[in-house]
């Protein structure tokens, strides 16, 4: 067994003996197996699948799937996915993420009079990348059939399940929202899947999509091939021909995920480890490089903060500008990620404030979930359809919700983003690995839109500068950076920090409730002993389920 040193065992913080006074809760600790994420159904789904003899793979497909049925307002089976998947002494990444259509380009939307992508309807549609990925993860290394894994969620669409609280008032927002702005006949799918009585239903309330759970059924019967090759694939395309839409079947027939190289930077001893490009952990990387340069005792002072937030606003006005589908970058990943260039940020910081502004390197709505067994198998896995339900299309009768991540493309012809057919966008949902010294330690991640890269930078400094356990680190209060010098702070964030920030010039503004401030969880392995300790977001339904 792998010893760790003393200073590795602090920095983790197994012990929940200390509380901070913003912790609302203490960590779950377990040996054999272990799932967090931000439902309890889906959880326990995960560990259904573990106590069945699979491994954490297929507990994090398994989790995967049944959010699509149990968290809905967040991911579907029409959105992307992204994983990293710690196995037999190795990290692997995969990049699920789907790419534009072939008819979709600048010129199609022009010819249509648009001079920008909408956030609803088939223009800003994807190809989907979420079944692929459960295909393929479970393939090469799953141990129980798809069919098996997949079973959980089928019963839960099948029989139906009684909504969670937060989830009840994000759907009945978005019905709200959904029914002033999507008027047109290709919505109604939408109503007929999500408001079946003409409104959201209630926390405690059981919903049920017979439909969803036959296309899962078809998904795990087929291991993905009727969505990409098949009677799904020929439903999509004709949805998308009857109202003009973009996606094609041949673009779902072209589409296969990548296995990626995960990129990295090393923190204080710690590597952490990222998807690369077209997602944005790159931003999270960048900032934790410019950081690394500078001291921190305490996390609640003006300078602790100060100076995340500074170096986090360099690294996001260089991911805007130069991260997209890494075949479109015009920089390369490591010269983003050199010392030479994190020094060269590191020194435009200064005491007050700044707008920030992209450098020039040197030349060379989503679900988090994490698993872990007792065979050291982790996986860090996030899945989204982007702004919530997505497009506001289902594909009718199968409860496919399409994703809307095109709307991240530009129409700019010069931007490193610009749309273009084939194209990957900027993306925003990352799944995020820790390990030190080639020791897995174990998966992390945020999920929340432009917050997931600052959510990623604050849980590593929680962890590893300022010891917190994982569910400290995730319940300690959240800044975030909006735009130029403008900085929200959730309600808890204590006052006089706040004041501090603004007499250091940033525009503090005090978010009324914690929503838009990421969801994360958290699962770390002891180096020494094997046993788990886990945390789950407070900020939503989250739990950890574990044995």
């Amino acid at each position: 067994m792998v010893q760790a040193n003393s200073a590795t065992r602090k920095a983790l913080n197994f012990s929940a003996e200390y509380q901070p006074y913003f912790s609302k809760r203490r960590p779950v600790y377990a040996r054999r197996g272990m799932v967090a994420t931000s439902q309890p159904l889906a959880a326990q789904a995960g560990l259904e699948i573990l106590q069945k003899g699979g491994n954490a793979i297929d507990a994090a497909i398994a989790t995967a799937a049944c959010l699509t049925v149990v968290e809905p307002t967040s991911n579907g089976i029409g959105g992307d996915a992204f994983a990293l998947v710690w196995t037999k002494g190795e990290l692997h990444g995969l990049n699920a993420s789907g790419p534009a259509p072939e008819l979709l380009s600048i010129e199609a939307l022009k010819a249509r009079g648009m001079t920008e992508i909408p956030t609803h309807g088939f223009v800003p549609v994807t190809v989907p990348g979420a079944p692929a990925a459960w295909a393929v993860l479970s393939e090469r290394f799953g141990k129980l059939p798809l069919t098996d894994v997949l079973d959980p969620a089928i019963r839960y669409a099948e029989e139906g399940y009684p909504l969670s609280p937060i989830l009840a008032k994000f759907w009945k927002r978005a019905v709200q929202i959904f029914k002033a702005r999507l008027t047109g006949p290709e919505f109604s799918h939408w109503f007929d899947t999500f408001a079946p009585s003409g409104r959201a239903p209630e926390a405690g309330e059981i919903w049920a999509s017979p439909n969803h759970a036959a296309t899962l059924r078809e998904i795990a019967e087929t291991k993905a091939e009727s969505f990409y090759r098949g009677a799904l694939a020929e439903k999509i395309d004709a949805f998308s021909k009857e109202y003009d839409g973009f996606i094609r079947k041949e673009d779902l027939a072209d589409y296969a995920p990548e296995w990626v190289k995960p990129i990295s930077v090393n923190y204080r001893g710690y590597d952490v480890w990222e998807i690369p490009p077209n997602g944005q952990g790159l931003v999270t990387l960048m900032a934790l490089n410019i950081l690394k340069g500078i001291s921190f005792s305490e996390r609640d002072t003006v300078e602790t903060l100060h100076h995340q937030i500074e170096a986090l606003k360099l690294a996001f006005s260089d991911g805007f500008e130069h991260i997209a589908d890494q075949r479109n970058m015009r920089y390369a990943i490591e010269d983003l990620l050199s010392e030479e260039y994190a020094a060269f940020r590191r020194a435009l910081m200064t005491e007050t404030a700044a707008a920030p502004a992209p450098g020039t390197p040197p030349k060379g709505g989503t679900v988090y979930l994490c698993t872990a067994d007792g065979d050291g198998n982790m996986v860090s896995f996030i899945q989204s359809n982007y702004m919530g339900f997505g497009s506001g299309l289902v594909v009718p009768e199968t409860g496919i919700a399409l994703q809307n991540r095109g709307y991240n493309f530009t129409l700019d012809p010069n931007h490193v983003n610009a749309l273009a057919p084939g194209k990957r966008p900027f993306h925003t949902i990352i799944p995020g690995f820790l390990t030190k010294d080639g020791v897995p330690i174990g998966p992390f991640g945020v999920m929340g839109g432009f917050m997931q890269p600052q959510g990623h930078l604050q849980v590593v400094m929680n962890t590893i500068d300022f010891h917190l356990n994982p569910q400290a680190a995730l319940d300690a209060p959240r800044w975030q950076w909006i735009k130029g010098k403008t900085v929200e702070v959730e309600p808890t964030f204590p006052h006089h920090l706040a004041q501090a920030l603004a007499e250091r010039g940033h525009d503090i503004k005090i978010a009324l409730e914690p929503n838009s401030f990421g969801r994360g969880e958290i699962i770390w392995r002891d180096p020494e002993t094997g046993v788990l300790c886990g945390g789950a977001e407070t900020r939503t339904d989250g739990a950890v389920a574990a044995y």
